[in-house]
């Protein structure tokens, strides 16, 4: 997976050289149609739009929820990790708790997850990686890559959103394909 992140970040910072094209017959120059959002300019919260706009793109549980329940919750919605709200407030984040949190703390250590609280576990917001939503992709993409997590929550202020290593190889791949499709109608003349 490493080497993987690591052919992916050397290829966002390629340039694509595009040549203008020339036709002496007429003499006339025809440029390709202006760029797309580069890879450079791509943010977390372009991520975030792409997501299922019917689903929040995140799931909460609270600090004194059972483990157990967080779990059942992951399971239900087929994710790795889950936001744990304070108390009052919807919107600030504790921490988050993750499948990994689950199997070293809670099967690891011998608990039983239906007497352990969430926030026995989870990963605190003192010690929390966040990005905002203005973050360029690249920058979250390292940061979870040198930090060894899949999930980060997005704060502006408070959460707005949560985008995993899978979101955001997904965004670069289509951003790729994107870029090679523009190339292909640039070479056949068709941009136009």
């Amino acid at each position: 997976m490493k080497a993987f992140v690591r052919g992916l970040l050397a290829r966002a910072y390629e340039v694509p050289k595009i040549q203008t094209k020339v036709s002496a017959s007429f003499g006339c120059v025809t440029s390709p149609p202006p760029p797309e959002k580069g890879l450079e300019n791509l943010t977390v919260a372009d991520v975030l739009s792409t997501k299922d706009a019917d689903v929040d793109t995140w799931i909460s549980c609270r600090t004194n929820d059972t483990v157990c329940d967080a779990v059942k919750n992951m399971a239900k919605h087929n994710i790795g990790s889950l936001v744990v709200l304070k108390p009052g407030d919807q919107q600030y984040i504790a921490g988050i708790v993750t499948e990994r949190d689950y199997m070293k703390k809670i099967i690891g250590a011998g608990r039983s997850s239906k007497l352990t609280k969430v926030g026995e576990v989870m990963t605190d917001e003192s010690k929390l990686i966040t990005v905002s939503s203005g973050t360029n992709i690249i920058k979250a993409m390292q940061l979870m890559s040198e930090n060894h997590i899949r999930h980060v929550p997005v704060i502006d202020g408070k959460i707005v959103g949560l985008i995993s290593m899978v979101d955001v190889v997904r965004a670069i791949v289509d951003h790729q394909n994107g870029e090679l499709k523009r190339l292909n109608q640039f070479i056949k003349g068709d941009y136009y």
